[in-house]
């Protein structure tokens, strides 16, 4: 897939098991477990899944549960309110501000915060349409601060 600001084509990513059906070795009880005290840890559901994809040899959790992680943890009430790509682009976004304020002259880091915002609006937009974002909610700056601390 091509990047949105910079010319280049990336391709790097990991690849999903070949088999649909769960693995012998293993126990979904176990699985889901340690997905719950996981969340409860406040560990974001793509590192959960490296977790148990690492240390517990669980190679798809959605094989062992019988639906995706983040549904898993929205039925069990341990899901956060915004979805966690929005909180990176969030984390980012405060980053380059922080930045900024120390270093006003860093015209390339300004060019940046421009497209990482307007990345957060773009998915704002689509998260609000299918509801996951209340659709009353704008994206601020010192809220989006607020939100990742």
């Amino acid at each position: 897939m091509a990047r949105m600001h910079s010319k280049k084509k990336g391709k790097s990513g990991t690849k999903r098991p070949k088999r649909k059906e769960n693995a012998e070795w293993v126990d979904s009880a176990e699985a889901k477990k340690t997905a719950q005290r996981l969340a409860k840890q406040g560990v974001p559901p793509a590192k959960i899944g490296l977790i148990l994809r690492d240390q517990y040899g669980v190679p798809s959790f959605r094989a062992a549960a019988g639906k995706k992680l983040t549904a898993y943890l929205r039925d069990e009430g341990l899901y956060k309110k915004f979805p966690e790509d929005l909180l990176q682009l969030f984390r980012k976004a405060v980053r380059m501000r922080e930045h900024l304020k120390a270093n006003k002259k860093d015209i390339h880091n300004r060019t940046k915060l421009s497209h990482t915002e307007s990345k957060i609006m773009r998915l704002l937009r689509y998260y609000k349409k299918i509801g996951r974002v209340p659709a009353d909610w704008r994206y601020d700056p010192e809220q989006a601060a607020l939100l990742i601390r």
